[in-house]
């Protein structure tokens, strides 16, 4: 098969698109022939090696953690699923970005979402909806998206919206409009947040999600209260300090179902900025290194 690898930790240039072997599907496992695969910022620091010790892998790699692709193997202990069937997820931490990767935590994809939207679904929604669940009930509620433009914003603003939140959002000026066609009521970050919540929400900000760590998790949890109303999926440095929970992103095919059933409800359509074809993956990659993207970067495969 056709790959994106990497065969030292090192910058974009390490990146190369070769042959490589196919991998072959192990116990509770699937294999899919991809469509699109996400680019995410864990792919581009594992590969740089900043995460190393923390997240090693073997070389050379395959980046990507999600795709979208039909359903060519199944392994030992799946059911439910056939050859042929269009599905979205999750496998390991890298493999994705390749004309074939393994799956552990999956869900049919919907028939509304393209290829790129359902190639850039998997990662952001199940960190949006593990985080927003960290919060507890959210009908009737208002929830403050902290970096609400991103991947995993954009899509914890339209699936807080789908479970009955009133949501707000911050990210700079350029990303109103888009935030407020995603449901939310957009305001700029930084200094003096407080009081332009104040004018958007005068009964109170209930609870925060913050995907940005942007330093900005002290000031939420006064925002909101209490460290107890604050969820962070971005900022390990400063929850452990401030008594704020993580969320982390897990291969959760329960989540991934329901992040679909509201893309067939048209409640939540997964945001592409950029797509960029598997030749191009140091491309991709340099334009996630870059950040402040608008929804997902996407690689077509």
């Amino acid at each position: 098969m056709r790959a994106a690898r990497y065969h030292e930790y090192g910058g974009t240039e390490t990146l190369v698109v070769e042959e490589a072997p196919d991998p072959q599907p192990g116990v509770g496992e699937i294999r899919i022939r991809v469509a699109a695969a996400s680019v995410n910022p864990i792919d581009w620091k594992v590969r740089s090696g900043e995460l190393r010790d923390v997240i090693p892998v073997d070389l050379p790699a395959i980046p990507g953690r999600d795709a979208v692709g039909l359903v060519d193997g199944i392994g030992e202990g799946v059911d439910g699923v056939g050859v042929g069937d269009r599905v979205f997820g999750l496998g390991g931490v890298t493999g994705a970005t390749a004309q074939l990767a393994l799956l552990s935590a999956w869900a049919p994809a919907p028939e509304a979402w393209s290829d790129a939207q359902a190639g850039g679904a998997g990662l952001a929604a199940v960190t949006a909806l593990g985080g927003l669940k960290a919060l507890g009930s959210l009908a009737g509620r208002t929830v403050l998206v902290e970096g609400a433009a991103g991947g995993v914003g954009s899509a914890a603003v339209e699936l807080a919206v789908a479970l009955g939140a009133t949501v707000i959002g911050t990210a700079g000026e350029h990303n109103h409009a888009y935030l407020s066609h995603l449901g939310a009521l957009p305001t700029t970050y930084g200094t003096g947040l407080a009081e332009r919540l104040a004018d958007l929400a005068p009964q109170g900000i209930d609870l925060v999600l913050d995907t940005a760590a942007s330093g900005s998790l002290a000031d939420l949890v006064e925002i909101a209260g209490s460290p107890d109303r604050v969820v962070t999926v971005a900022d390990h440095m400063n929850a452990a300090r401030l008594g704020v929970r993580i969320a982390n992103a897990v291969n959760d095919p329960g989540l991934l179902a329901e992040a679909a059933r509201f893309g067939a409800q048209g409640r939540y359509t997964p945001r592409v900025e950029q797509t960029y074809p598997l030749e191009e993956i140091a491309r991709a990659h340099a334009h996630s290194e870059r950040g402040h993207a608008r929804g997902k970067i996407v690689t077509l495969v």
